[in-house]
């Protein structure tokens, strides 16, 4: 059995999903949900399921973010993750965290990668004329969504669309991508999941 640590820094939607998701003969089970934000919503969502949370103000560390980072990684080392899931962490990792946890951390990004790295994915994406929007899970690398892709799920980009409806219709891909890729990572498999 795998064990999965979430990390997150706001109300933890996909989260709540990827812990419903691992019960029965799911191949994991989370040990730890972490948030760089102790008045993060998703902590309590994660209590209200039995899960162990933490906390990590980043605020504390001012600028130093190897300091924040080492106090990150003795919370995780404690409960020894085999996979640990970026829902909604919106701190960029340095390339020693990374190297730390080479090939266990996945991220889950709003654009169909490698278009749109980085934030504002839904206007750029709007801004581009795209026809197709959508949700990548991803390996994390040193570079910032640059990792192998692991995952997407596509929606169509609709006539009159701005960047909160093309959101809420992008999340509803995201909850059903992230449980699916993790599943299949955690039993073992890198092959790519494609959705929509």
């Amino acid at each position: 059995m795998k064990r999965v640590a979430i990390l997150i820094s706001g109300g933890g939607s996909n989260m709540v999903r990827l812990l419903d998701s691992m019960t029965g003969d799911h191949p994991a089970r989370p040990v730890l949900v972490l948030s760089n934000d102790p008045d993060a919503g998703g902590l309590a969502r994660a209590v209200e399921r039995g899960v162990p949370v933490a906390a990590v103000d980043h605020r504390a560390f001012g600028r130093d973010r190897a300091a924040f980072e080492t106090e990150l990684a003795a919370h995780l080392d404690a409960v020894a993750p085999d996979i640990i899931c970026l829902a909604g962490f919106m701190r960029i990792l340095t390339p020693a965290f990374v190297d730390r946890y080479a090939g266990r951390i996945l991220n889950i990004h709003p654009s169909l990668l490698p278009k749109y790295p980085g934030l504002h994915t839904h206007q750029r994406a709007l801004d581009a004329g795209d026809e197709w929007a959508g949700a990548t899970v991803h390996q994390v690398t040193a570079d910032l969504d640059a990792g192998p892709i692991l995952g997407q799920g596509r929606v169509p980009v609709m006539p009159g669309d701005d960047a909160a409806a093309l959101a809420a219709r992008v999340l509803k891909v995201e909850h059903q991508l992230y449980p699916a890729v993790l599943r299949r990572f955690a039993a073992g498999s890198r092959d790519r999941l494609d959705l929509g």
